[in-house]
């Protein structure tokens, strides 16, 4: 099971890693369509910024399954958190009706937004984020 956690974070470090660099590049304007319209700040700058952070998350999460491991759990809540903050770029392109990424319908934009929470559940998992979460919460109660 360990092994399948560890290759499981690999592949999500791999796709964050990809994602950001697309951020940066090839996606960068499919990427500010998802940019909630009612952030006061510029949509280049947060697609750039996520990017930056999509990278770095991706790196470290392929870098704690090797080294530096005992931040595996830090790393995988760190992943989670960041897949919920930007959940409401997936409401704002679903509500609003747009097209980016291939998600040119309500139905297809719809069925996305159920995706966010496996990804949460998948960084969690893989990583055992959800021991550290469950850790942390029993030294502040």
């Amino acid at each position: 099971m360990e092994f399948i956690k560890r290759l499981l974070q690999l592949i999500l470090g791999a796709f964050l890693t990809s994602a950001g660099l697309s951020h940066l590049g090839s996606n960068r304007q499919a990427f500010q369509a998802q940019v909630p319209t009612w952030l006061p700040i510029d949509a280049d700058f947060v697609v750039i910024a996520s990017g930056l952070v999509e990278i770095a998350l991706g790196i470290t999460l392929i870098t704690t399954v090797f080294i530096f491991t005992k931040y595996r759990k830090v790393i995988g809540l760190a992943a989670a958190i960041f897949f919920i903050l930007i959940f409401p770029g997936n409401i704002n392109q679903y509500v609003n009706g747009i097209d980016a990424f291939g998600l040119d319908t309500d139905q297809k934009r719809l069925i996305r937004l159920f995706f966010q929470p496996l990804l949460v559940l998948w960084a969690l998992w893989a990583s055992d984020g959800v021991k550290y979460f469950s850790k942390f919460r029993r030294k502040s109660s």
